[in-house]
């Protein structure tokens, strides 16, 4: 007698997947009625599915077929294999959902390609054209999940996408120098005189800490500029940016006389959940 294989529970799939590859993010969505959780776990696990491509292979062009899946599925012209894929079905149930723009989450698609190769980040230009595309962008689609889309909400997306891209930049200097993938600019690092050899090398030197420094110092422009902006949107919307509360503090820890840049810094999930809930009670996250 054949078994039947039980169907997969897509909103308990893309949970898991969350909280195993973005746990700040999966922290924030419990701060959110459960309706909206599970359209913003949707969109995240989305989100760990494409960032990741380039972590699961070795050349380029598997990662582009890949890449092209998602595109081609967010399109309408996947050849099959969605129902089976509980992330692609879960998205699809929030874009009708919510009206969230295709648009948007391919173009995050596309700016994940830059990850499969060795070529290095250029320039200050270059990673906030990047960031606005990924960071920023999901920022702005999971807004929309939790209330009606307006130009605040925009404005604040982007602050808030650069913010956290670059501490992210920063925080996976150590995984990418590993890699020999680049993502801190390279004219940044020339300016103060680094080398992309030596952070390949993983060697903590006065110029690589100086370029770190400038990058943690932009990001936190942008997260003050952010956190100021939060009072213009409504308190509903406010709480898929809880995730700039941890920016802060990964901020603070950057820009330490003693920071060795190539020491990985993982994130006690205790700590992630303690610093989201007090975040979550100020009344600049809608408490």
């Amino acid at each position: 007698m054949s078994v039947t294989e039980a169907p997969i529970d897509g909103a308990a799939f893309c949970a898991d997947l969350v909280r195993s590859h973005d746990f700040v993010r999966y922290a924030s969505t419990l701060f959110v009625p459960a309706a909206e959780r599970r359209s913003l776990l949707a969109l995240y696990a989305f989100n760990a599915e494409v960032s990741r491509v380039h972590e699961h292979v070795s050349q380029p062009l598997p990662g582009e077929i890949r890449l092209q899946w998602w595109t081609d599925m967010l399109g309408g012209t996947e050849h099959g294999g969605v129902e089976g894929n509980p992330v692609a079905a879960e998205l699809l149930q929030a874009i009708r959902k919510h009206r969230l723009p295709v648009s948007a989450l391919s173009r995050l698609v596309e700016a994940h390609q830059f990850d499969l190769y060795n070529d290095p980040m250029p320039s200050m230009a270059a990673l906030e054209g990047c960031l606005a595309d990924t960071a920023s962008a999901l920022f702005s689609l999971a807004a929309r999940v939790m209330a009606r889309p307006s130009d605040e909400i925009d404005h604040l997306a982007r602050h808030a996408g650069l913010a956290q891209g670059m501490a992210q930049v920063i925080a996976a200097l150590p995984r990418d120098a590993a890699r020999h993938q680049l993502f801190l600019p390279l004219q940044l690092l020339q300016e103060h005189g680094g080398s992309m050899e030596a952070v390949f090398a993983r060697k903590q030197t006065p110029e690589i800490g100086a370029a770190v420094g400038q990058l943690a110092r932009e990001a936190q422009i942008h997260l003050d500029t952010a956190l100021t902006l939060l009072a213009d949107v409504p308190p509903a919307a406010r709480r898929v940016f809880l995730p700039l509360a941890y920016v802060r503090r990964d901020l603070v820890r950057a820009t330490q006389t003693a920071n060795d840049p190539f020491v990985p810094k993982p994130a006690s999930r205790l700590r992630v959940l303690w610093t989201l809930w007090r975040a979550a009670r100020t009344k600049h996250f809608g408490g």
